[in-house]
């Protein structure tokens, strides 16, 4: 009885630590995605009490929203590039800084001086968002103050008399936008592949070296592989990422949120915002964010599923 008592005792012990932390889940993140998912039903204008049940209205005009629909495009392509590039810089510095020097005699290791050199790559990471808005508006400006116009103009690549609005070009805008994102996220993603890489022994790098292995087999054939788990969360934390850009897109893009010029750098965060908080189609905005909630959840799923392969030991 003794025994059945302690049980008893600890699993309430348990419970009373747990009760806390998941009222509080429940009531600020789970309640707030269930009436979210019932908001979107409705034609809810966001400040009225009152509101009718629309059914499937709110999902049948995203179909048909020609802005909501590009930008989707441009979250898809963002969800591409944005973990594709990130985390192949960011392996390949992290294999420099930690095994792309030459092997003596206190075996293989990384370029000299790369411990200064994982502190400016890493350094981006500590800017906020907000900070880093009003830096790339710098480099980007539409003038020769901008660092970028500037830079070129000097070489003579670009007319000081037409300097090239990086900002405000259709075609350059995303792009613009992309290589933020890249600059502010490969330090991070670096550090993490070089701790997961200093948990490899050495011996086995130096066991490629003496099968005659070069630096590009080496990489793919021992450090990707090993690498693997760290790669599978590196995707899946960047497609989420590339799935928003509301802060990036909201401050550095002209319009209302953002999306300028003329939607190219739209993306479905912003929509949502300028139609909940402008248009006052709340419960349409609802539908959008279930839709984003939905593809992120597909992304998620899909992307461990897809990268998932046998764990090697070691």
């Amino acid at each position: 009885m003794s025994q059945v008592a302690q049980g008893k005792g600890r699993a309430g012990f348990i419970a009373g630590f747990l009760i806390l932390p998941l009222a509080l889940y429940l009531t600020f993140v789970i309640w707030p995605y269930v009436q979210t998912f019932g908001y979107s039903f409705t034609n809810w204008s966001g400040q009225s009490p009152t509101f009718d049940f629309v059914g499937l209205d709110n999902y049948s005009a995203l179909m048909k929203d020609e802005v909501f629909r590009g930008a989707l495009w441009h979250n898809l392509l963002l969800l591409v590039f944005v973990p594709t590039i990130t985390i192949l810089l960011a392996l390949f510095f992290a294999f420099m800084v930690n095994a792309g020097g030459r092997s003596g005699a206190g075996g293989v290791r990384g370029v000299r001086g790369s411990s200064v050199y994982k502190i400016v790559y890493f350094f981006p990471q500590v800017l906020s968002l907000a900070i880093l808005a009003v830096l790339f508006g710098a480099v980007y400006r539409s003038d020769e103050g901008g660092l970028l116009n500037g830079f070129l103009t000097k070489l003579g690549l670009v007319d000081p008399a037409h300097p090239v609005e990086w900002l405000n070009q259709p075609n350059l805008v995303l792009w613009c936008l992309l290589l933020v994102v890249v600059w502010h996220g490969v330090g991070f993603y670096l550090v993490l592949f070089s701790a997961a890489m200093q948990s490899v022994p050495k011996d086995i790098y130096e066991a490629a070296l003496l099968d005659g292995a070069g630096r590009a087999q080496t990489f793919l054939r021992v450090t990707l592989p090993l690498l693997w788990d760290s790669v599978q969360t590196s995707a899946v934390y960047l497609g989420i990422a590339a799935m928003d850009m509301f802060v990036l897109v909201s401050t550095m893009t002209s319009g209302q949120f953002g999306g300028g010029p003329d939607h190219h750098s739209e993306v479905m965060a912003t929509v949502l915002m300028r139609n909940f908080l402008y248009f006052g189609k709340s419960g349409y905005a609802c539908a959008m964010g279930v839709v984003m909630l939905v593809l992120t959840m597909v992304l998620s799923v899909v992307t461990l599923r897809a990268t998932r392969r046998e764990r090697i030991e070691f």
